[in-house]
C-alpha cells in the first residue's frame, strides 16, 4: 500500500446495468487494489443476470452497500443515490466494465491525500496505454472536452472520463440533476463553479467494442452537447469549496479520519 494513501478510506461508487459478463470480476479487481475502501454499487435496474450476481457479492461480502432502482435511470441517477452513502475520506466512481484498472487509483489518490487537490481526473489522453479503437469517438470527446474547457476555463484534456476521484465532502456539497451520461459534463461543472482544486493524471484505457458490450452512442455525444450547455449557463448556486486539512500529514502519515455521517 502506498503510504502517502495509507490509512485514506475510499469509497467506490459502480453504477451497473446489464453487466452479467464483466461486473463480478470489476468488483473483485477493485477489492484487490491496496487500499482501504468500501464498495458501493447500483444496480440500475438490470434485466439480466446481474441483479443475482449482485446479491451473491453481497452476502460474500465483497460489496459493502447495494442499493437498486426498479427501473433503468442511467448512469448519473446512479451515482447520485450512491454520493449519500458513501462513508469514505475520497469518492471515486468506477465503471463494471473493466475498460477502467482500478489499480491507478493508488496514484490518483496522491495529489488528494497530500492537500494539493480536491478532485483528480484520470485522463485516457494523456500519454498511458489505451487500446486503440474508434477514430470518431475520439474526435468526439475532443470536441466535447473543449465545449466543456471553454464555459469552465479549465484546461482538461478529457472531460469525459469515468475516472473523477473527489474528496466525498465535496462530492455531497455538489447540486447534481443529471441522470444518464451527462452526469460527466456536470460534474466537471459544478466542480469548476464550486472553484474545487482539479489535477489531471493519465491512465491506461481498455475500451470495449460495440460488440463487447459498449453502450455510449452518437446520441449521447448529442445530449452531451446540451448538458454542457445547461450545466454551465444555467447552473444552479453552487457554494464555494473551502478544503479542510490534507488528508495526510507531511511525513505521508494518513492523518485520523473525520468522517461526517458516522
Amino acid at each position: 500500500m502506498n503510504e502517502l494513501t495509507q490509512g485514506l478510506r475510499v469509497s467506490v461508487v459502480i453504477p451497473v446495468y446489464n453487466e452479467e459478463a464483466t461486473v463480478a470480476r470489476a468488483i473483485r479487481r477493485v477489492r484487490a487494489v491496496p487500499m482501504e475502501c468500501e464498495v458501493i454499487v447500483v444496480d440500475d435496474g438490470s434485466t439480466d443476470r446481474t441483479p443475482a450476481i449482485l446479491r451473491a457479492l453481497a452476502e460474500d461480502g465483497a460489496v459493502d452497500v447495494l442499493l437498486t432502482h426498479d427501473r433503468n435511470r442511467g448512469k448519473g441517477a446512479a451515482v447520485r443515490t450512491a454520493i449519500p452513502h458513501a462513508r469514505g475520506d475520497v469518492l471515486v466512481i468506477q465503471d463494471a466494465d473493466l475498460e477502467y484498472d482500478p489499480f491507478e487509483l493508488p496514484r490518483l489518490l496522491q495529489p488528494i491525500a497530500d492537500g494539493r487537490a480536491d478532485a483528480v481526473f484520470g485522463s485516457r489522453f494523456g500519454g498511458g496505454a489505451a487500446r486503440v479503437l474508434y477514430f470518431w469517438h475520439r474526435v468526439g470527446n475532443g470536441a466535447l472536452t473543449l465545449l466543456s474547457n471553454m464555459l469552465t476555463n479549465i484546461n482538461l484534456t478529457d472531460m469525459e472520463t469515468c475516472y473523477k476521484v473527489m474528496r466525498t465532502d465535496l462530492a455531497r456539497s455538489l447540486p447534481l440533476r443529471a441522470n444518464r451520461f451527462g452526469i460527466e459534463p456536470e460534474l466537471t461543472a459544478r466542480l469548476a463553479q464550486a472553484r474545487a482544486r482539479i489535477y489531471e493524471m493519465p491512465i491506461s484505457y481498455d475500451g470495449r467494442t460495440y460488440e463487447e458490450g459498449k453502450k455510449i452512442g452518437w446520441r449521447d455525444g448529442v445530449a452531451a452537447v446540451w448538458h454542457i450547455l445547461r450545466a454551465n449557463l444555467a447552473a444552479p448556486s453552487v457554494p464555494r469549496y473551502r478544503p479542510p486539512a490534507p488528508l495526510s500529514e507531511p511525513d505521508g502519515r494518513a492523518r485520523p479520519a473525520q468522517r461526517s455521517g458516522v
